[in-house]
């Protein structure tokens, strides 16, 4: 077991004062190890300043990702995520999120995100292999729609979940046998 990254009944973030390095210096797409640098140092100071992880920003001041995760909003039930174009790392749990809001009817939007449309948000939440599906409660101390996980994260949650643990054949191909 590889423990909790973020707290699965929810994180609160801040906004980073560090900017996500851009794709012409490290590209997000190639998981490469030294841009976790740059994550770090975003990680220590929300950590510092008592929050549980840090959302970044791209060069433009638009919305990138978390430190280690994908971010998705809730806005009047559509689900909102960056595109690839402000730098993000294109993840397989993203991937598999976007799928399953599609097969469920939720309307997916990818575009840029502003900062301030985090803190009138109805619901985030961060989306990645060790993060999983972690709701967002609240971000730079400014709670997210009442403060707990929202009826659509908790919907994509759940479903998430249920194809992790095989009980689900619709996804039986984003599983290996082992």
């Amino acid at each position: 077991p590889m423990g909790e990254i973020l707290p699965r009944s929810g994180a609160h973030l801040c906004v980073s004062s560090w900017l996500h390095t851009p794709d012409n210096v490290i590209p997000p797409r190639a998981k490469v190890n030294g841009l976790y640098a740059n994550n770090s140092l975003m990680k220590n100071e929300a950590l510092r300043n008592g929050y549980d992880d840090a959302i970044a920003l791209d060069v433009s001041g638009h919305v990138n990702e978390g430190t280690v995760a994908n971010l998705f909003i809730v806005r009047d039930g559509k689900l909102i995520t960056p595109d690839p174009s402000t730098d993000i790392l294109e993840g397989i749990t993203r991937s598999s999120i976007l799928t399953i809001a599609k097969d469920q009817g939720i309307k997916c939007v990818q575009r840029s995100v502003d900062r301030s449309e985090l803190y009138i948000a109805d619901e985030m939440f961060l989306c990645g292999s060790s993060a999983q599906i972690t709701p967002i409660l609240s971000v730079d101390k400014r709670p997210i729609g009442n403060g707990k996980m929202g009826p659509i994260t908790k919907r994509l949650t759940d479903i998430y979940e249920t194809a992790q643990r095989g009980t689900i054949t619709k996804y039986s191909s984003w599983r290996t046998t082992v």
